[in-house]
């Protein structure tokens, strides 16, 4: 088993355009569920903090193995979301780990 964590903040000048990115970023990518092999869970989440160094959404997945998240990776549903979302995104962060039992 293999977490895969992504963080992004939104383009747009005011609080209110990069949550509505936000908005469309999570839509996309609940769109993935139950439509990849491999990929266990997927939850994403809307940054309720308004700190300003918080990141403006994350996704939490967990796959199978790492192969699974590596053709996740390449899997042509998930290039047509990356695509869709093309310029929404403006920094992006990411790990991926395994669980601790697992280490």
């Amino acid at each position: 088993m293999i977490k895969h964590i992504v963080m992004w903040n939104m383009s747009g000048q005011t609080a209110e355009e990069r949550s509505k990115a936000a908005q469309v970023v999570k839509e996309k990518f609940e769109g993935l569920r139950d439509a990849i092999p491999g990929l266990i869970e997927l939850e994403i989440g809307i940054d309720e903090s308004a700190v300003d160094y918080a990141c403006d959404i994350v996704l939490y997945s967990v796959f199978d193995s790492r192969e699974a998240l590596a053709a996740y990776a390449n899997h042509p549903l998930h290039l047509k979301v990356r695509e869709d979302l093309g310029t929404l995104r403006i920094a992006r962060h990411q790990v991926d780990y395994r669980p601790a039992a697992q280490v």
